[in-house]
């Protein structure tokens, strides 16, 4: 179990706050940038490009940040690693399948409730009474910015809801097994997470090129009697679809990141159970830009949740 740092240290009661909160809306421009990423690719793929990229980053960073090599830490690094993959593989396919602006709360929901009750129930965290009364807006919140009761809205599919469901179980248990490391283990932690969480989606990726090349052997023959023009009309728009696929799950690899960087940060400055449901607020930043850059439409009652989770975020400050 690891320690939380001492308030006489220097961390501000209101650090976990800001910084579970701004984590989460990094994240949720990560979520965004992934989603259109798995759109045009598969979303194993575009998440082992992103897991790829974010280890890069760390470990070009790594000599300046510092951080020990235990094997506590190591061990929980590697855990939080397999949760992250399936966590991300199920949030991405989510997102593909949409609405982003329904789909991406749900997760949000799970993904704070399951460490939140950790923290308050396993761990044994307590919080002053406005704490809890945030605790309770905020959830109230992340329901709020994913209902959406216009006729005529867009409805999730059962399989949409069943992955945003598995993922959000999945984040959940990434938090819960990285407020496991010390403090004194700095990034290692995620830059294990990463390592296997990349590692595990590649292998998961090449064990299916090898079937469908198995499969296509099978249809060889009438693949050789389709037309060399018309083949090459249908490689050409795939190519491009890639491609910008690729560099979307590029960047979603960087700012993810960033955020779990700054996640990671929230959860060591304070209570899992705070930093959890802060960080839950990621559908926020999603919801924005898939306003801004797709025109889904957010409706009244989710700006009103808007206003509630920096409300609640406010009074985790002060509690």
């Amino acid at each position: 179990m690891r320690c939380h740092p001492d308030p006489g240290l220097g961390w501000p009661p209101m650090l976990t706050a800001v910084l579970s909160l701004s984590g989460a809306l990094v994240f949720g421009a990560a979520d965004f940038l992934g989603g259109l990423a798995a759109k045009r690719i598969n979303a194993m793929l575009a998440t082992a490009v992103a897991g790829l990229t974010g280890l890069v980053l760390l470990l070009v960073v790594a000599p300046f940040l510092g951080g020990a090599w235990t094997a506590h830490d190591v061990l929980w690094g590697i855990i939080s690693g397999v949760a992250g993959a399936v966590a991300i593989t199920l949030l991405y396919a989510a997102l593909a399948i949409g609405p982003m602006s329904i789909l991406s709360p749900l997760t949000a929901v799970i993904s704070a409730v399951v460490p939140m009750a950790w923290g308050l129930v396993v761990s044994g965290e307590r919080l002053a009474t406005l704490g809890y009364w945030a605790l309770g807006l905020a959830l109230v919140a992340v329901v709020l910015v994913g209902f959406v009761p216009e006729r005529g809205a867009v409805r999730p599919s059962l399989r949409g809801l069943v992955l945003a469901t598995g993922s959000g179980l999945a984040i959940g248990t990434f938090f819960i097994t990285i407020d496991q490391t010390s403090d004194e283990s700095g990034i290692t932690p995620l830059i294990l997470n990463r390592g296997v969480s990349a590692g595990l989606i590649f292998t998961a990726l090449g064990v299916l090129a090898v079937a469908r090349a198995m499969r296509r052997r099978r249809r060889y023959a009438v693949d050789e009697r389709m037309p060399r023009a018309a083949a090459a009309r249908t490689a050409a728009p795939r190519r491009t679809a890639v491609t910008a696929g690729l560099r979307l799950a590029v960047a979603c690899g960087v700012v993810d990141v960033t955020a779990n960087t700054l996640l990671l940060l929230g959860i060591r400055a304070g209570d899992l159970s705070v930093a959890a449901v802060l960080g839950a607020m990621y559908p926020a930043g999603t919801i924005l830009l898939a306003a801004v850059v797709l025109k889904e439409r957010i409706a009244p009652v989710q700006w009103v949740g808007l206003a509630l989770a920096l409300t609640a975020a406010g009074m985790l400050a002060l509690a």
